[in-house]
């Protein structure tokens, strides 16, 4: 189906000036609550796509001191150095020129959002899944919440949106929305249109994702999970997922067919999912692969992209797609069963596309 708005990343820098100004004359006015890995690459997407002055980041919430929330947007050991001027007052991050304020507080409560005039704030401390946790963002007076991670069930938030899939159905009143999870933005439109045009008896989805901040570095006491337990840079080590309740929310017509399971890898950015499929009638992998070029040519175009070239994991990084499709991986399992293999940057991917849900809910919304 086709998107209702192309995504920021496949827009030229007059088509960017030209979609802001369609969103509203006055700049929005965004918040960050949480500054880790996303909350970073929400703000320097932005930046790189040329939005940051329509839409303004006026506020950063983070419990780290200014001094290493400055030092660490300016140099980012995966993203490279900001393509910016980075500086800091006594109380402001300084981006550009432009001052943002920067608090401390560990809880919603301690931080006056009415009093900053805000359009959004983007929630990217992963903190709070709950409605009666996330509600507590909107009583402290923040006029709309951005997840950048899934609810702890669907009706805690008030839309889980993957762009590209299902961006059209936010019409401005929300006040609670997910952007859904990396996995979850690589993997739906994907299935959405394989089902669609061949119909998925069952999926087994392998998540090869890279390791997070949840795990050490060496062994240590860090997680009730055993697993997460051990060091993150010296094994593989499988982990729970909740991506086939995530599909499930997106892709209802795929309820009970979806089964998912994720493996931490040694690697810093930059993860992969492993597609097991079978189908409703015979395909080939020619064919497979013909459909989703198509698609990522046409109504996923900025979203999916496909590739034929030999490949590892650190090509895609700092990618804005949702997902890239590796068709040189592209198997048969006989004549109904298929095997894909999908990357995707679980960080600036997934960042991307809370820009363009960003972009989208505000313009509906104002």
């Amino acid at each position: 189906m086709p998107n209702a708005s192309p995504p920021f990343s496949e827009l030229s820098p007059l088509s960017r000036a030209q979609a802001a100004a369609a969103d509203g004359g006055h700049p929005f006015r965004i918040a960050i609550n949480g500054y880790g890995r996303i909350g970073r690459c929400y703000l320097r997407a932005l930046h790189e796509a040329g939005l940051a002055g329509h839409y303004r980041i006026v506020a950063i919430n983070e419990p780290a001191d200014l001094a290493s929330i400055a030092y660490l947007t300016r140099f980012d050991s995966t993203h490279g150095r900001f393509p910016g001027v980075v500086d800091r007052s006594e109380r402001e991050l300084i981006v550009d020129g432009h001052p943002i304020q920067v608090s401390h507080a560990s809880t919603p409560e301690e931080v006056d959002w009415a009093a900053l005039q805000l359009d959004l704030v983007v929630e990217c401390s992963g903190q709070y899944g709950g409605r009666r946790e996330l509600q507590r963002f909107v009583d402290a007076g923040c006029p709309r919440l951005l997840l950048s991670h899934p609810g702890n069930r669907a009706e805690d938030v008030d839309a889980t949106v993957v762009f590209g899939i299902n961006e059209g159905e936010l019409r401005g009143p929300e006040r609670l929305v997910s952007n859904a999870s990396c996995t979850t933005n690589a993997v739906v439109p994907v299935l959405d249109c394989l089902h669609r045009e061949i119909g998925i008896e069952q999926a087994l989805l392998t998540t090869l994702h890279s390791a997070m901040n949840d795990q050490p570095l060496i062994d240590g006491y860090h997680h009730a999970d055993l697993r997460r337990t051990r060091s993150a840079m010296q094994s593989i080590i499988p982990v729970s997922t909740g991506l086939a309740r995530g599909v499930e929310r997106l892709l209802p017509a795929l309820a009970g067919r979806v089964h998912a399971k994720a493996i931490r890898v040694p690697t810093h950015n930059v993860s992969a999912i492993d597609m097991v499929l079978s189908f409703e009638r015979e395909i080939s992998a020619e064919a497979v692969n013909r459909l989703l070029r198509e698609t990522a040519a046409g109504p996923q175009r900025g979203l999916l992209a496909c590739s034929d070239e030999a490949h590892a994991s650190i090509d895609f990084n700092h990618d804005p797609h949702s997902a890239i499709i590796d068709c040189s991986q592209t198997r048969t399992i006989g004549p109904r069963m298929l095997n894909l293999v999908v990357w995707f940057d679980n960080e600036w991917g997934f960042a991307n596309r809370m820009v363009d849900v960003t972009r989208r809910w505000l313009a509906v919304a104002s």
